[in-house]
């Protein structure tokens, strides 16, 4: 007879060891078994509704093998009552005559067990798949070597063994860490099988660096050895609920190209759609990269690590276009891997309001230059046809990345911050304009710069202001170091006019350095100690009246009782005067 949902008694409850896990002895009346409560039935425990001799329905479980002996997972259970006292007498169901009749069995009690305990196969339902029924699990076998190939979906933390074969869709960058704890570094790979489930696995330390350079993204892989636990949603995109980490029982070896394993599955948005969306949804998107930005850095504000960033502008054929962000290495290959307008798809882009509409990779994002898939074709076709003449509307024109030159049609005029009342929003205004360098605030006490920090490792990486000793050395209070000398970087302010408007804009050392022609601050200053003042005086002079093309932000900051607007530029790109004159031209 098999009882779908069988009721046992609970004969003994006990913590293991100092982990959040309860072991638990089940009977039927006749005979015992060991078993687990998985993690979210700890709270039955703690709030005192399920102790010893209480009664449940197993509406959900698994059974593993361990040492030869089936353990019960617990994964859904329901109270039905606390009874007084441990019903009938019953022994280990793996010492007793399993084959013969149960004539001590309590009266009313429910038998488990009829039969041995079944053998390991190498298939199971999976005990997280949605039911139409409360029905327990199969048994869970162990699956193991290259031709028991399970499928992701089937896939849990009880598992001994088991072996999946997958495509690798995206592999994130190395990346480090460093604290009290120690150090290391990691990365990421997702796996997508034949089945179209896809699932997260890390390589951490020494397993991360004994891969990094053999898997490859787009080949297909048997993966076997790691432990499983659940995932984290808020990180992890991937369908399956679980994700794996890899350690040195990790074997992954290369097979064939295998066709039943897809590219990736996108779930495609035209990006004319991507103005009403929500901030923050992650979607995907196809299109042909049409420009590629300069590399630029950026510092991170918590980590103070410097960051690699590259703008693509990307437009498909709802006649749009809109900016997306790379970042590491992403960026640092994006000249030569978006080259002659690629039709490219995105998988896990964030979209953001950040310059109107613009979206971002995150840790997750993966990457396909000419997939193979039909939204390819017809993506090619279009710009082929008219694409690549056509007016497109341009979702990011009110901004982007400081790195990124703005097109002709997307500049402002400098009395646009006043006019738009830019910098009164939650977050800063984003704006590019012509503009010509009228006055430089240079005569700042001590020089129109600060003395920074000389290491250019974490964290300073020559950022970081010190401050000079009695003893005529020079203390960082972020690495906590003294040194003889110290680096200069520039932090001034200037004036930018057009023929609208004039403001004040605050400019910091890589801006300085393109407006001085390259000159160092720690050589301007060597002028200054030698006295040398005209040349420093010319220097500034001959910057004055240059045409730049300026990528400004705007915040509104408070200062004592009132309210100010704050421009900072963050590039600063000398005029092309033939590509300007051309543009105005075509306007």
């Amino acid at each position: 007879i098999e009882v779908k949902s069988p009721n046992v008694q609970v004969i003994n409850v006990k913590k293991v060891g100092t982990q959040d896990r309860y072991r638990v002895i089940l009977s039927d009346g006749t005979h015992y078994i060991q078993g687990m409560l998985a993690t979210q039935l700890n709270s039955l425990v703690t709030d005192g509704q399920l102790m010893e001799n209480t009664i449940i329905c197993l509406n959900e479980f698994i059974s593993n093998v361990v040492q030869d002996k089936t353990v019960l997972i617990v994964l859904k259970c329901a109270i039905v009552t606390n009874h007084p006292s441990k019903i009938g007498n019953p022994e280990e169901v793996y010492k007793a005559n399993i084959g013969a009749p149960a004539s001590a069995a309590a009266p009313g009690a429910q038998k488990m067990y009829n039969n041995p305990p079944p053998a390991p196969s190498s298939t199971y339902s999976n005990p997280y798949q949605n039911r139409t029924s409360s029905s327990s699990s199969s048994p869970v076998g162990r699956a193991g070597g290259a031709g028991n190939i399970i499928p992701i979906s089937q896939l849990n933390p009880y598992q001994n063994k088991w072996t999946i074969k997958g495509r690798i869709t995206n592999k994130g960058d190395m990346r480090t860490w460093n604290n009290a704890k120690g150090e290391g570094c990691l990365f990421s790979i997702d796996i997508l099988d034949a089945s179209g489930m896809d699932i997260r696995g890390t390589f951490f330390k020494e397993d991360a660096q004994k891969w990094i350079n053999v898997v490859e993204v787009d080949r297909v892989y048997t993966f076997s050895g790691g432990r499983l636990k659940v995932a984290n949603p808020q990180w992890n995109k991937c369908k399956c609920q679980h994700e794996i980490t890899f350690d040195r029982s990790t074997d992954i070896v290369l097979c064939e190209e295998d066709a039943s394993i897809q590219q990736n599955i996108f779930e495609f948005r035209q990006i004319g759609e991507l103005e009403s969306m929500e901030p923050d949804t992650i979607m995907d998107l196809i299109g042909v990269v049409t420009a590629i930005s300069p590399v630029s850095t950026i510092t991170a504000k918590k980590s103070g690590q410097e960051l690699a960033k590259c703008e693509l502008t990307v437009m498909d054929d709802s006649e749009s276009q809109i900016n997306v962000t790379l970042w590491g290495d992403k960026a640092r290959s994006a000249e030569n891997d978006y080259a002659g307008c690629p039709v490219t798809a995105f998988k896990g882009l964030k979209l953001s309001d950040y310059g109107g509409r613009s979206c971002g990779s995150i840790m997750s994002t993966a990457i396909l230059k000419s997939p193979r898939i039909p939204e390819t074709e017809r993506i090619r076709a279009w710009f082929d046809a008219r694409g690549s003449n056509a007016t497109v509307k341009n979702l990011s024109t009110g901004g982007g990345g400081a790195g990124r030159v703005e097109t002709f049609e997307g500049r402002k005029t400098v009395s646009a911050i006043k006019d738009e009342q830019l910098g009164y929003n939650e977050k800063p205004d984003w704006l590019s304009f012509k503009a010509t360098v009228s006055f430089i605030k240079k005569d700042k006490e001590g020089g129109p710069w600060y003395p920074a920090c000389p290491n250019k490792e974490e964290p300073c990486r020559n950022m970081c202001k010190v401050i000079s000793t009695s003893d005529d050395k020079w203390m960082c209070e972020k690495c906590n170091q003294q040194y003889d000398k110290c680096t200069r970087r520039y932090i001034f302010s200037l004036t930018l006019s057009d023929n609208t408007s004039t403001c004040w804009a605050s400019v910091f050392n890589d801006q300085a350095e393109v407006l001085l022609q390259g000159h160092k601050a720690d050589e301007v200053e060597e002028w200054l100690t030698n006295g040398d003042y005209n040349k420093f005086e010319e220097l500034f002079d001959d910057a004055l009246w240059g045409d730049f093309i300026v990528k400004a932000k705007v915040k509104s900051e408070q200062v004592a009782d009132e309210q100010r607007v704050k421009t900072t530029a963050y590039s600063l790109h000398p005029v092309d005067y033939v590509k300007e004159s051309k543009d105005l031209i075509k306007a």
